[in-house]
């Protein structure tokens, strides 16, 4: 029992960080209600998160070869537990989200070292067998976040999501020091270049994104943040073809299948997940549904996906794992125009969303289990961590984007409704709708015009995440077609290598990749 010990203090870290991607999620109109706050406010709880997870992940790994895997991986604990603590007794929104962007920080630390720490913790079978628990795990966070916000949120309050972590964390340090060996540190130079022009430009389009629902596309400050991403992004390219040790080695990109995988991790996060930041807004604020049943309203995505990978998911590797990911993103895709199809009219409800959340589903569960393998065997075994750490990114950075921009196309589309049918204030309105404050909204609207005004919140709201399925649909389909094709092994070329351990070079197995 006691090898497994490892497995165990890693996973609590996996857990954790991966659960609050969505735990807030169903938080998010107690939130607003609670901190008095906007729809960007509420953006950015979720979006800082994962901005800073996604832009550091990769630095980080870097310095934790410096620091030591363990080391690192502590830090990242701790880092997590003291800005989960700050999240918990955050007395408005601007504490909130810059301690989840700190949360966010640890977290990469936590997620930057895992491969590392099992694979020098288990060889063999038992490494094996220690990767596809580590990857039931990781699947099951998407099921666990909404549930255990929804309960928390509705017995206790929405600060426990964030207080729920301290023991855990505390549990995991602690055995770190216990059943973890520090691994050897490498003295490679870091690159500062690389991490600084990363992290500005994937800040710059978010807030770009995010600014421009509030202040319109053609504002100055949307235009010179989209500007400064663009700066970045050229800065990026140029530091990293000059630098001998990059954070991510652009050659890569040459290779089909990596470029494949990164445009499927991007597109699956920002198809499958982003707009059920909206979905929960809409459940609660609008159709009045409690935490826990918001939580348990989108349940469908997570047991399609697990019951998918458990069944035919590990059957997918190899030379099919191109048809994995590409039908799996295409059925993301799917899935978000079945929702778009069926959500009509004010009184859509709460099933309508079933058929697309199980399509969605299955596409999550054959596409996520292959990702970082398929990145990994389409390089050198020497760039391995590296390819699967630019797929993670790439997931997350989906994520924050998807957020983003989902975000603006969701409260663009209530404005529109609302204004169409000649509602008083219709530009205020829109955004308390859009933030998760709809019976605000209707608090204030004289009792003769209740039933006209509750009508019209419920149709716009629903018109709203319509067309934030629809766009997550087609962006979905078309990620799958794509990454289908460039993933797809050539005719002329050579079966696909085996993805190898970065760290002793030794086979790793595929279901260690699942991300």
């Amino acid at each position: 029992m006691r090898k497994w010990l490892p497995l165990l203090t890693i996973c609590i870290g996996t857990l954790m960080l991966l659960v609050d991607v969505t735990i807030v999620n169903v938080a998010l109109p107690d939130m607003a209600v609670s901190l008095r706050t906007n729809f960007s406010s509420l953006q950015w709880v979720v979006d800082s998160y994962a901005l800073v997870l996604a832009a550091f992940l990769l630095g980080i790994g870097s310095i934790a070869d410096r620091l030591g895997h363990r080391s690192a991986y502590v830090v990242g604990l701790s880092l997590f537990a003291l800005a989960s603590a700050a999240c918990g007794f955050a007395g408005n929104s601007t504490v909130l989200v810059a301690a989840r962007a700190v949360q966010g920080l640890g977290g990469a630390a936590m997620f930057a070292t895992t491969f590392a720490l099992l694979n020098r913790s288990y060889t063999g079978r038992d490494r094996g067998t220690a990767y596809g628990i580590w990857g039931a795990v990781s699947g099951a966070a998407a099921a666990i976040g909404p549930i255990a916000g929804g309960l928390l949120t509705e017995h206790l309050s929405w600060r426990w999501i964030f207080f729920v972590n301290l023991p855990f964390a505390i549990t995991a340090i602690v055995l770190c020091f216990l059943v973890l060996a520090e691994s050897e540190r490498h003295r490679s130079p870091l690159d500062l270049s690389g991490i600084a022009t990363f992290t500005i430009f994937a800040a710059a389009l978010t807030f770009g994104l995010i600014r421009a629902n509030e202040h319109g596309w053609g504002a100055g400050l949307v235009l010179a943040s989209f500007a400064l991403s663009i700066v970045m992004l050229v800065a990026f390219i140029v530091a990293e073809t000059r630098s001998d040790h990059p954070m991510l080695d652009l050659g890569l990109l040459r290779s089909g299948a990596f470029t494949g995988a990164l445009i499927a991790g991007f597109v699956l996060s920002a198809a499958a997940f982003a707009y059920l930041t909206y979905t929960s807004i809409w459940l609660q604020s609008v159709r009045g549904m409690s935490p826990v049943q918001a939580g348990l309203a989108t349940l469908p995505l997570a047991v399609a996906s697990f019951v998918t990978s458990a069944s035919i998911g590990r059957l997918m590797h190899g030379n099919r794992n191109w048809l994995a990911v590409g039908l799996g993103i295409g059925l993301t895709g799917a899935g978000g125009l079945l929702v778009a199809w069926q959500l009509s009219g004010a009184s859509a409800s709460w099933t309508a969303l079933l058929p697309g959340l199980v399509v969605t589903g299955v596409g999550v569960g054959l596409a996520a289990p292959t990702l970082s393998s398929t990145a990994m065997s389409a390089v050198a075994p020497q760039r391995g961590g590296m390819a699967a750490g630019a797929v993670n990114t790439a997931r997350q950075l989906g994520f924050a984007l998807g957020i983003a921009a989902l975000g603006t196309v969701f409260a663009a589309r209530i404005k529109s409704v609302l204004v169409a049918h000649d509602m008083p204030h219709a530009s205020g309105a829109s955004a308390a709708v859009a933030g998760g404050q709809a019976r605000a909204v209707l608090s204030h609207v004289p009792a003769d015009a209740q039933a006209a005004a509750d009508h019209l919140v419920h149709l716009a709201a629903v018109d709203g995440l319509r067309l934030t399925a629809l766009v997550a649909g087609v962006l979905g389909v078309v990620g799958g077609v794509v990454a289908g094709l460039l993933i797809r092994p050539r005719r002329s070329a050579p079966a696909s290598t085996p993805a190898y351990d970065e760290q002793d070079e030794r086979l790793a197995p595929a279901e260690g990749a699942v991300s």
